[in-house]
């Protein structure tokens, strides 16, 4: 690598790239005890680290939008069991998401044994 500075580039697209990039975008701030605060939070969870940082930035900008502090959000889900905390991290992805797809997952169907001696197979 050499000391000197890179060239700069005299793209004239580039102001216009950078309007539209950020066309209907308010650039957000965010604290990093927030960030690193739920981040670990799904980390401690079993969620990967990609994850967490998905979520966690989905989670902290909604926040920050609505005026909650992430803390009283993280005090909420930290009741809840794994599967709940799945079913939240579904919706809240989803609603951030496109509306011509979504996430999902299935349970596995359990059977109760007194139904399951009525079922022939």
């Amino acid at each position: 690598m050499a000391s000197l500075p890179s060239p700069e580039t005299t793209d004239s697209a580039k102001p216009v790239l950078d309007f539209f990039n950020a066309y209907q975008k308010e650039p957000i701030s965010l604290a990093s005890n927030d960030v690193d605060s739920v981040v670990g939070f799904f980390e401690k969870r079993g969620f990967e680290k990609s994850a967490a940082i998905s979520v966690a930035s989905t989670i902290i900008t909604q926040a920050k939008t609505d005026n909650i502090k992430v803390f009283k959000i993280l005090d909420t889900l930290r009741g809840l069991s794994s599967v709940q905390l799945s079913v939240v991290v579904t919706e809240i992805l989803n609603y951030d998401r496109p509306k011509i797809s979504s996430l999902g997952f299935k349970l596995k169907e359990t059977i109760a044994e007194l139904e399951a001696r009525n079922i022939i197979y």
